[in-house]
C-alpha cells in the first residue's frame, strides 16, 4: 500500500485497492468521510496506507474504518489470504473444513460485533465451497483450537479481543495442530492478503452462513466432548461432591458464565456463584473500566464484595473469553488476596504434578514428563522440576510458542502436564494447546478442595511450595506509550548503550552479568553469543541477568500500546529471607526503570499491573 494522498487531498477520496469495501459498511464510509471533511488527512494516511500485522495474539486493533483496524474488509481480505494459503498447502482443504468461533464483542460506531465479522469469515469460505463448521452461539476461545483437532478441520479461526479495552477486537488464526500460527505460517499468510485485496463475490454475503449446506453448528459435539475430556484432570472427584467450599465466578460481561458452570458440574461441584452484573455478555463492559481480570483487585470489587456476603473463600475470574483466570482467596484477617500469574503456576505446576505421581502407572518415566513457560515467566516451574526429575522448557512470550512446542513434544512421545504464561495464562494437561481459563477454575477449585481438607488454604500451600523449592519473588508492570518511535528508540538506546552495539554493562549500582536481545538474536550467555530462543524481530524484548541472581526484561506488547517489565529474585531453598529478597527486587526495578525507560524523558504513563 503505497501512499496515495498527496500533500493537498482533494475533496474527492482517491481510490485504493479494495477500498470499495471500506464503503460498504456505512458506519465505517461515515468514518472515513467524516476524516477527510475535517481535514485529517495525517489520520486518513495511516488508516489508510499500513495493514494489520499477526503479534503474539494474531490480529488484533480497534474496529473502525482503515487498513490497520479491524473492520468488515479486513477481516474479509485475511480470510481470503488464509483461504489461498490454505489451498496451496493442503489437497483436502475444502472437505476437511474449517472452524469459525466468536465472542461478544461488538460495538454501535463501526458495525464490527464479532458475531457479524465471523459470519464474514465463514462467508468467505463457504463462497469457496470449504466446510465451515461455525459455532450457533459465543464460545470460550479455547473451543475453537479445540475443535481444530477433534473435527480434523486444517485451521480455524477465533473473533476474539479477549481482555482488551471494549474499542478493540482481533482475529486469532489457529493451525490444523490445534496451535495458534507461528513463523513462517503467518508471514506467508500475509503476502497472501497482500495479493487478493479486492473482495471476492460472495464475500459479503454473510447471509450464506444461514442458508448454505457447508455450514456446520459443532457446538452440541464439541460442549460435550470438551466437558468429558475435563474429567482427565479431575483427580479428587469424591471430595469435591462433598466439598462445603464455596466458589463466586465472574465472566466479565463475556462469554465464561455458562461454561464455567458446566465444568464445574463436570467435576462434580455444585456451581460457582455468578456474580449478578457480570454473568450476562455486555459489549460494553459497564461494569469494569478494564474488562482485565490481571488488573488485580480493583477489577474484582464486585466479586469479592458477593463473596464476602455469600460466605465463599475463593473467587475464580475467567477474562471475556474465557482463555485466562484470575483468583483470589480471603484470608484469615478478611482480607483479600488476589494472586499472581507466576503464583498461581507454582500451584498449578505442585498440583499437576503430585496428582501426576499418585495415579501414573508403576513403569512410568518422570523423565518423559514436560512443563513449559514463556521466558518473561518465573522460574518457578524450573526450580520444581530441577528436584522432581522432570523436563522444563522455555518458549517466547505468547502462548502460540508454548501450543507449537506441547504439540511437537507429543508428537514424540512426551508427556506434558502444565504450562503457562505471567500473564494469568494457564494450560492444565493438553486437551487444549492453548490458554484455557475454564479449565484452570475447575482445576483450582479442586486443588482448593482438597488443601482445604488438609487443614490448608491456597496461600499457605504457595508459602509451602516456595519454602520447598525456594522463595521466587517476582514483580511485572508496565508503561503506556502511544508514540512508536519513543518506543524504538528506547531500545536502541539499550543496544548502542556506550557507543555502536553497546549494550548496558551495568544498571546503575547493578552489575549486569547478560544480556540477550531476541529482536536481534544476541545472547552474551552463549559461547556463539546467538540466542537459544527463536529470533522475534517483529517484536521488542531485551533480558537481563544480574549478578546478584535478578532475571529482568523489557519488552513490548503484542497487543496494546505497553513496554512491560518483569523481574524476578530466586532462592535456594531454605537459604532465603523472603523480606530482603523484595527489598533488593524493588530497588532494582527502580533503577531499571530510571536508567533504562527514563519515563519522565520519554513520557511513558506508568500503571500498575
Amino acid at each position: 500500500f503505497r501512499p496515495v494522498f498527496g500533500c493537498v487531498v482533494s475533496s474527492v477520496l482517491l481510490w485504493l485497492p479494495g477500498l470499495t469495501g471500506v464503503l460498504q459498511n456505512q458506519k465505517t464510509k461515515e468514518q472515513i468521510e467524516s476524516l477527510l471533511q475535517d481535514g485529517k488527512h495525517q489520520e486518513l494516511r495511516e488508516r489508510l496506507c499500513c495493514r494489520l500485522s499477526f503479534g503474539t495474539a494474531g490480529l488484533r486493533s480497534a474496529m473502525g474504518a482503515g487498513f490497520c483496524y479491524i473492520n468488515d474488509l479486513t477481516v474479509i481480505q485475511s480470510t481470503q489470504g488464509i483461504y489461498k494459503y490454505l489451498e496451496r498447502n493442503f489437497s483436502d482443504f475444502k472437505q476437511r473444513g474449517f472452524v469459525v468461533g466468536y465472542d461478544t464483542r461488538g460495538q454501535v460506531t463501526s458495525n464490527c460485533s464479532s458475531k457479524k465479522l465471523a459470519k464474514l469469515t465463514a462467508a468467505v469460505l463457504l463462497a469457496k465451497d470449504v466446510l465451515v463448521y461455525f459455532f450457533s452461539t459465543y464460545v470460550p476461545t479455547p473451543f475453537v483450537p479445540y475443535a481444530v483437532q477433534q473435527l480434523g478441520a486444517v485451521a480455524g479461526v477465533m473473533i476474539t479481543a479477549s481482555h482488551n479495552r471494549k474499542e478493540d477486537n482481533g482475529y486469532k488464526v489457529y493451525w490444523e495442530n490445534g496451535a495458534q500460527i507461528t513463523s513462517p505460517h503467518d508471514k506467508e499468510i500475509i503476502k497472501c492478503i497482500e495479493e487478493c485485496v479486492e473482495p471476492w463475490n460472495g464475500s459479503w454475503n454473510e447471509n450464506r452462513v444461514d442458508t448454505s449446506p457447508l455450514r456446520q453448528d459443532p457446538l452440541r459435539r464439541i460442549c460435550d466432548s470438551y466437558m468429558q475430556d475435563l474429567t482427565k484432570i479431575c483427580y479428587h472427584r469424591e471430595l469435591n461432591v462433598q466439598s462445603s467450599l464455596k466458589f463466586v465466578h465472574t465472566s466479565f460481561h463475556g462469554v465464561g458464565h455458562d461454561y464455567v458452570q458446566l465444568a464445574f458440574k463436570a467435576f462434580g461441584f455444585q456451581p460457582p456463584i455468578p456474580v449478578p452484573e457480570q454473568k450476562d455478555p455486555d459489549p460494553d463492559f459497564s461494569t469494569v473500566k478494564c474488562p482485565n481480570p490481571e488488573e488485580g483487585e480493583s477489577v474484582l470489587e464486585l466479586s469479592l464484595r458477593l463473596a464476602e456476603k455469600e460466605g465463599a473463600k475463593v473467587v475464580v475470574a475467567t477474562d471475556p473469553d474465557a482463555d485466562r483466570l484470575a483468583v483470589a482467596e480471603q484470608q484469615d484477617n478478611g482480607c483479600w488476596k488476589v494472586f499472581t500469574g507466576n503464583e498461581l503456576a507454582a500451584l498449578f505446576g505442585w498440583w499437576m504434578f503430585s496428582c501426576w505421581k499418585e495415579n501414573c502407572s508403576p513403569d512410568a518415566d518422570v523423565r518423559n514428563v514436560y512443563m513449559l513457560a514463556t521466558t518473561v515467566s518465573s522460574k518457578i516451574l524450573r526450580a520444581i522440576a530441577l528436584k522432581e526429575g522432570f523436563h522444563f522448557e522455555e518458549t517466547l512470550p505468547g502462548f502460540k510458542w508454548i501450543g507449537s512446542r506441547v504439540k511437537n513434544l507429543l508428537d514424540n512421545g512426551k508427556e506434558v502436564l502444565f504450562a503457562f504464561e505471567e500473564s494469568i495464562g494457564f494450560m492444565c494437561g493438553t486437551s487444549v494447546l492453548d490458554k484455557d481459563g475454564v479449565s484452570a477454575a475447575v482445576v483450582i477449585a479442586e486443588m482448593a478442595t482438597y488443601l482445604q481438607g488438609q487443614g490448608l488454604t491456597l496461600a499457605q500451600k504457595l508459602l509451602d511450595i516456595y519454602e520447598t523449592y525456594g522463595y521466587h519473588i517476582s514483580k511485572t508492570s508496565y508503561f503506556l506509550c502511544y508514540d512508536p518511535p519513543t518506543i524504538k528508540r528506547i531500545f536502541e538506546r539499550l543496544r548502542n548503550f556506550e557507543g555502536p552495539q553497546c549494550y548496558p554493562k551495568c544498571c546503575g549500582a547493578y552489575n549486569i552479568l547478560h544480556v540477550r536481545d531476541v529482536t536481534t538474536g544476541y545472547d552474551s550467555s552463549q559461547l556463539n553469543h546467538k540466542s537459544v530462543l527463536p529470533v522475534s524481530r517483529n517484536s521488542q524484548m531485551l533480558t537481563f541477568t544480574f549478578q546478584n541472581g535478578c532475571v529482568a526484561t523489557l519488552r513490548t506488547s503484542g497487543t496494546e500500546p505497553k513496554i512491560k517489565y518483569y523481574a524476578e529474585m530466586c532462592a535456594l531453598p531454605g537459604l532465603s529471607d523472603r523480606g530482603v529478597l523484595e527489598e533488593e527486587l524493588q530497588k532494582l526495578i527502580e533503577a531499571l526503570i530510571e536508567n533504562f525507560l527514563e519515563p519522565a524523558k520519554n513520557g511513558l504513563t506508568w500503571r500498575s499491573a
